[in-house]
């Protein structure tokens, strides 16, 4: 595409996108150049090899849309742009409302959970309402067996790590995780992840919102865990807030057209960040999103550059 006639912001992006038919913007489709688009990269899952794809999918808030038929319409277009790109990481909790049962009725109603590494949390205290929550979690998600299954935000997370050891064990779920969203949490997250060795650690990282470089991350490659990251956009409205200025000429560098697909390959420049899961909830979101994950990254220079331009 001529440089001319690149979109700039997001917003630009989505304008091009919505301008014309949905299956036009997918990533799986042949380009204006009749070469179809490449597939996006995939890295391995530390304690295995299992290579999983970088760009995944969230469903805090926009999944959380009941039986509405519209809704779930617009759902059910958002998973096919993430499995067309080659995309397979849905990420839930049962504190999302209803997010894990529209996410479990849409890859059933696409014929899809084959495509899908379901990810979804315990959270709760006690042995039995994690078991009874988790039960109800594989239910909603209509799963017979849950790929991720991670202790939401560290709560009672002794209790429901020795369960999921034994579910790993019965061939319940596959991999057992940690989670938190927030930096101050990350002395005890340290811990677990010294204590336990689980299979994921999630947590937030942006070019605003950097904290877990110094620890989170550095340990996650040593100890050979991986890393699920959440709020790759910032907590703050980073992405609404850059997207009103001009995408800095340089990002072309990276193949990257939007903000969004910049803010993703900064996350992805880690080493150790195994899939990055930013929440959407609109086909022509997800559409951008999935291009981070084709491509180059950043190096050490350019992360710079990136951090410096969104005043990180």
């Amino acid at each position: 595409m001529p440089d001319n006639h690149r979109p700039k912001t997001r917003r630009d992006f989505l304008h091009r996108a919505l301008a014309m038919p949905l299956a036009m913007s997918l990533p799986s489709l042949a380009r204006a150049d009749d070469k179809p688009m490449p597939r996006m990269e995939r890295r391995a899952i530390p304690s295995t090899g299992e290579p999983l794809p970088v760009v995944g999918c969230g469903t805090w808030r926009t999944f959380d849309v009941g039986d509405d038929p519209n809704g779930q319409a617009r759902l059910a277009e958002v998973l096919k742009v993430l499995f067309a790109a080659g995309g397979s990481a849905i990420d839930s909790s049962p504190m999302y409302g209803s997010s894990e049962a529209v996410a479990g009725t849409l890859l059933t109603r696409l014929d899809a959970h084959s495509k899908a590494f379901v990810a979804t949390k315990v959270w709760t205290q006690g042995k039995a309402a994690g078991i009874a929550q988790m039960e109800e979690s594989m239910r909603r998600l209509q799963q017979p067996r849950i790929d991720l299954m991670q202790v939401h935000n560290l709560v009672d997370w002794r209790t429901q790590i020795a369960t999921l050891r034994d579910w790993k064990a019965q061939k319940r779920v596959r991999y057992i995780g940690i989670t938190h969203y927030t930096s101050s949490a990350f002395d005890e997250v340290a811990s677990v992840m010294r204590s336990e060795k689980p299979d994921f650690v999630q947590i937030n990282y942006a070019a605003d919102d950097r904290d877990a470089e110094q620890r989170i991350l550095p340990l996650a490659h040593d100890l050979g865990i991986g890393v699920v990251v959440n709020q790759p956009f910032g907590g703050g409205g980073l992405l609404s807030r850059v997207s009103k200025r001009p995408l800095p000429a340089w990002a072309a560098d990276l193949g990257c057209t939007t903000w969004a697909q910049l803010l993703l390959k900064f996350v992805l420049a880690q080493p150790a960040g195994t899939v990055v899961i930013p929440g959407t909830g609109r086909p022509e979101y997800m559409a951008d999103n999935v291009q981070a994950g084709v491509g180059p990254y950043p190096d050490k220079a350019m992360c710079k550059r990136i951090v410096d331009a969104v005043g990180g």
